[in-house]
């Protein structure tokens, strides 16, 4: 009983190192904010602070007492697109701060096109993961 207790406390703390650091990298590479600003909804930035709060409070009671929701491929079809949407953001934010496509135009004397590569890149990325996919659904 009592190393069931320590294991539980070890979780829980686990956990909130995890979901501060979580907080800590969406706060720094300021992904709310920035979508906010693309789509010009800044006035609502507490509403995208607390559905993000939402979600992942929902995330992880989902993953931990293993909830299913049988909504069919539709939706896990709404569902990857906007996870790929939100990672890409993540990705195209961590790459800014790192300063990683001004470096790379310098060194390559690269000075028109970057947004074809870019859009290039992306593709390359949705194709991959459409044809590991449907890899996957096939067995």
């Amino acid at each position: 009983m009592l190393q069931q207790i320590f294991l539980a406390f070890i979780g829980f703390c686990s956990g909130v190192i995890i979901a501060g650091g979580l907080v800590g990298l969406l706060i720094g590479l300021s992904i709310v904010p920035r979508y906010a600003g693309i789509t010009r909804t800044g006035k609502h930035i507490m509403l995208y602070e607390d559905v993000t709060l939402m979600g992942t409070l929902f995330g992880t009671l989902m993953f931990l007492f293993h909830i299913p929701l049988p909504l069919g491929q539709p939706f896990l079809l709404l569902y990857g697109l906007f996870s790929g949407i939100f990672l890409g953001g993540w990705i195209m934010a961590l790459a800014e701060m790192a300063d990683v496509f001004p470096i790379f135009t310098r060194r390559l004397k690269f000075t028109e096109g970057l947004p074809k590569v870019i859009l290039c890149v992306a593709f390359g990325k949705i194709c991959g993961s459409l044809l590991y996919y449907f890899q996957s659904w096939q067995k």
